[in-house]
């Protein structure tokens, strides 16, 4: 099954590095002109020319807050001046927050984690609505996480917006499915992402083992749950984004794609 994403312009946010930049370059593999955005203007440069050295397709970097309604702004005329209209939006940007006990928690940090999570996503969202709308094809992929249906009491903000994600793409799903926008979600679950390699290098490091055996180790004590007891991969959460995005999935609308190694316990 080859997906031909070519004539098709894709816009991924928190797309610098990490699971953003597996679907950017995902997408851009797949033919798609593709949009970058994230705060930090030389990560995103060097991710784009990385990114469209191996592909040989445009990869347009854009700074911006998400967070920031202004910067949206600017950003989607940006993206339309440098690409086009935006026919799939990748809505990755986010952060964990603060972790702990509940009641050391203060609530400024479930309000500023829920504006990044989830208020920013659906400013994303209404602001790549008009177009899709009149060309009645649209392609919204909302990251959420296993967290959403399978909360940990150690992160409960970030528990509460991967869940929030999870509803609003199904209502969006159903909302927007008569004009052909299809709206669905991804959850990943322990991806090796830089963040999580590091830490599993200094783990294999401290203990004098190779990184496999520090990875492996670490999934036997802290992860029983992830039934195929390895950390999943960039490449496959991106792989998830562009089949989802693709024309092979013009019946699947509302869906959460989970790639979690089979950690969540639910059907």
């Amino acid at each position: 099954m080859e997906i031909d994403l070519r004539n098709k312009v894709a816009l991924v946010t928190g797309g610098s590095k990490g699971i953003g930049k597996g679907a950017a370059q995902a997408l851009s593999e797949a033919g798609a002109t593709v949009i970058i955005c994230a705060r930090d203007q030389k990560e995103l440069e060097e991710t784009a020319r990385e990114i469209s050295g191996k592909t040989g397709n445009k990869v347009l970097p854009i700074p911006a807050d998400v967070t920031n309604a202004e910067e949206v702004e600017q950003l989607i005329a940006k993206a339309k001046s440098g690409a086009g209209d935006i026919d799939i939006l990748v809505n990755n940007a986010g952060g964990i927050g603060e972790t702990g006990d509940f009641e050391d928690i203060a609530e400024e940090v479930y309000m500023r984690l829920y504006d990044l999570n989830v208020v920013a996503m659906v400013r994303l969202i209404k602001a790549v609505l008009p177009d899709m709308k009149e060309k009645k094809w649209g392609r919204i992929i909302n990251m959420s996480s296993e967290n959403g249906l399978q909360p940990y009491p150690d992160m409960i903000p970030y528990d509460l917006t991967k869940a929030a994600i999870l509803n609003l793409s199904k209502a969006l799903s159903k909302a927007l499915g008569k004009y052909n926008i299809l709206v669905n979600s991804v959850s990943p679950a322990f991806i090796l992402t830089p963040l999580v390699d590091g830490m599993m290098q200094g783990q294999a490091q401290q203990k004098g083992i190779s990184k496999e055996k520090a990875e492996k180790e670490f999934l036997a004590q802290n992860r029983p749950d992830i039934v195929l007891q390895r950390p999943g991969t960039i490449a496959e959460v991106g792989a998830a984004v562009v089949f989802l995005a693709s024309e092979q999935a013009s019946f699947i609308t509302g869906t959460n794609l989970r790639v979690d190694g089979g950690s969540v316990a639910s059907i």
